[in-house]
């Protein structure tokens, strides 16, 4: 597809020449450049209203980001050289940081790569595809993967909800081998039966094994209650740390089924309980049981997914921490998350705070967690850094 030129409306360049990569369909002169001219996933050649070279791109004229520049190197286009360099470049750190390989191979923008994201399961890639422009050079993304990592089995894991705002398709597709949806992952000596086929996400979610490998550090106690488990990365993680009852809680039965899956394969069965149910419903269950916990972590879905949605996602925050706060001891460890871009650090910060004076407790902030450095923040691109997970010790009011 041939390269057109894509000029940006008057001042419009600053953060892009800063080291943004998005460009937003108010930020283009159309009536130099109509986006109605251009197909989606269209490669473009961006450049300032003033002839300023910005970069090489890709377009799509259906979405409110209409373009993402991908190489700032006038020399450089979209090709196959640009993305074996660009995967080569991430993985270089990544094994720079990990012995084993399991990890996010590639992060989108971080990685230079937008619209891009690639997990990493020993021999098996997890693919997954949100935009136009990497749905158009999909094939060349694959053969590059291929030929640096020679992978035994490649998954398309386009199934998520992103693509519908590119006008794409969603699904799942093996495009190399024939790979069982069970595999074995290893995090922190534990290891772990995930589904990379059908599980959530691509069926791990890597970003925080940082954050589950501090927990050692703080101690959790006797009794652990885990809180959107899913399969039991941070219940049995607690577990190995000495806790003598989990009680991992999620809406998924099959989730649950995998938790006791994974704690018996891990000689944990004895110390792990599921509990099915909605969180909120099941924290105020235990709360009448009058349970109490050494450590309760919390790690729910995005409740801010758009900015719309923020009044009553910071409401969902303040609720599910108040909870999980009347069920600890004197003391006790909460470790909560936050995977919503839209709630920054401190509005999260303040949002438990809220719900320790609620529930009558005061709040000691012991340490702050973001994801992975295989999740890599890029400094000029505020959406790619979104996980916060705060460590609290929680006392009686004082």
């Amino acid at each position: 597809m041939k390269t057109q030129p894509l000029i940006l409306s008057k001042d419009q360049e600053r953060r892009l020449i800063a080291g943004h990569c998005w460009i937003y369909s108010n930020e283009v002169n159309t009536k130099v450049t109509p986006l109605k001219d251009l197909q989606p996933g269209q490669p473009v050649a961006i450049r300032s209203d003033h002839d300023r070279w910005i970069g090489h791109g890709y377009a799509n004229p259906h979405s409110l980001i209409c373009a993402r520049v991908v190489s700032r190197d006038p020399t450089q286009p979209l090709s196959p050289t640009l993305w074996l360099k660009r995967i080569h470049d991430a993985l270089a750190l990544r094994e720079r940081l990990y012995a084993r390989p399991f990890y996010r191979l590639i992060f989108g923008e971080s990685d230079g790569m937008p619209g891009l994201v690639v997990d990493r399961y020993g021999d098996l890639l997890a693919v997954q595809i949100t935009t136009a422009g990497m749905e158009r050079v999909q094939g060349e993304i694959l053969a590059a993967l291929e030929q640096v990592l020679r992978p035994k089995a490649i998954v398309l894991r386009n199934d998520t909800s992103v693509r519908e705002m590119e006008g794409l398709t969603q699904g799942v597709e093996v495009i190399l081998g024939s790979p069982e949806d069970r595999l074995t992952l290893v995090e922190n000596d534990l290891e772990f039966l995930v589904s990379p086929l059908t599980g959530q996400k691509t069926g791990w979610f890597f970003d925080q094994a940082e954050n589950r490998t501090r927990l050692a550090r703080y101690g959790v106690g006797r009794r652990v209650l885990d809180v959107c488990s899913y399969i039991g990365a941070w219940g049995l993680r607690a577990a190995a740390l000495g806790a003598e009852q989990v009680v991992c809680v999620d809406s998924s039965l099959p989730a649950l089924e995998r938790v006791a899956d994974n704690a018996a394969r891990n000689r944990l069965a004895e110390r792990v309980q599921g509990r099915h149910g909605d969180a909120f419903d099941v924290l105020r269950a235990l709360r009448e049981e009058d349970a109490r916990f050494d450590t309760v972590l919390l790690d729910p879905p995005a409740f801010i997914k758009r900015r719309k949605d923020e009044k009553d996602g910071i409401a969902a925050y303040l609720r599910l921490n108040r909870l999980g706060m009347e069920l600890l001891e004197p003391g006790g460890l909460l470790v909560t998350s936050s995977c919503s871009f839209h709630m920054g650090r401190d509005v999260f910060v303040r949002t438990v705070q809220q719900a320790a004076r609620r529930a009558g407790r005061t709040l000691q902030l012991l340490e702050t967690g973001q994801q992975g450095p295989d999740h890599p923040v890029h400094p000029a691109i505020p959406e790619t850094a979104y996980l916060k997970t705060l460590f609290f010790r929680v006392l009686p009011e004082f």
